[in-house]
Formats: C-alpha cells, sequence, structure tokens
C-alpha cells in the first residue's frame, strides 16, 4: 500500500479476528517506529512486543476489546530526552501507519493505560525511570470504522489562520 493511502486508511480499530501476525509483519511494524524522527536523533524508545494470551489478557484490563487483538505493543520511552512525549508519538504514528499497509488494524491507547502504567510496568519488567507511554493493539480487523475526517478545506488556511 503506497504511504498516502496507508495514512487515508488509518482509523482506530478495536474489533479484532484473533487472527495471528507473522512475527515478520510485527517487526515491520515495531521498525516503522524504530525510524520516526526524533529530537537530536536520541531515540528514547523501546517496545515490548506481546503476543502471549495470558499476558495480552492482564493488559486488557484498560478495554476487553483488545482480547482479540494478535498483538499488543508497549511502547517504552526515556523521559531523560527532552524531547520523549513527542518521540514516543512519532513512534507510535508510524507504527499506527505501517499497520494500516500491512492490512492490519490497530489503535493508539494511552489515555485509560496510563493510571495503569506501574501495573504495567511491573508485568513487562519494564525499568524504574522508564516510562510506559502508550499500548498499541494491532490486529486482524474484523470491521473497519469509517468515521469521516473534517474535510481539508475545513482546516487548512494560508499565510493566516
Amino acid at each position: 500500500m503506497e504511504a498516502f493511502e496507508a495514512i487515508q486508511k488509518r482509523r482506530s480499530v478495536r474489533k479484532f479476528t484473533g487472527d495471528i501476525i507473522p512475527r515478520e509483519h510485527l517487526e515491520k511494524i515495531v521498525d516503522a517506529g524504530r525510524l520516526a524522527a526524533t529530537g537530536s536523533n536520541r531515540q528514547p524508545w523501546d517496545f515490548i512486543v506481546v503476543t502471549d494470551q495470558a499476558m495480552i489478557e492482564q493488559l486488557t484490563v484498560v478495554g476487553k476489546w483488545m482480547r482479540k487483538a494478535g498483538a499488543i505493543i508497549a511502547v517504552v520511552v526515556d523521559p531523560y530526552s527532552r524531547w520523549w512525549l513527542e518521540d514516543g508519538s512519532a513512534a507510535i504514528q508510524n507504527m499506527l501507519i505501517a499497520s494500516t499497509a500491512l492490512g492490519y488494524g490497530s489503535c493508539w491507547v494511552e489515555g485509560d493505560a496510563l493510571p495503569r502504567e506501574e501495573q504495567f510496568k511491573t508485568l513487562l519488567y519494564i525499568p524504574k525511570g522508564k516510562r510506559l507511554l502508550a499500548l498499541v493493539p494491532v490486529g486482524v480487523p474484523a470491521e473497519w470504522p469509517t468515521i469521516e475526517k473534517r474535510p481539508l478545506d475545513s482546516v487548512l488556511h494560508w499565510q493566516v489562520y
């Protein structure tokens, strides 16, 4: 799938079939995150790919809909970097687009996961001093949302607002 097509098609998918995702596809998705823009090339990220169903089940306390994801990618960042939040967000966006390009659905789960950050850090053996920025469930979509985005002419301004 061409880049602009993947960007246009990407939506937050919350219904998966439960099918397994090949390891090489998960590696491509994480590699897209690794290649994201990063302030001063700090690359303050690590990625934990969870495919074990028992572990996925423990992560679903933030959303039972994640049960049928083929994998959940935990995005771990090191806040020593001044731009850790921006860098981690860029990595997540790259992974969302890469997932779409490979035919998978994905979703950025942050707000529901952050209150359980310490619990998930313990579960995933994330070192002290690192932050769990988000969980990214990835899977074969059972359905693809068709929510419309605002039209370009309603958000694009030239020279001034």
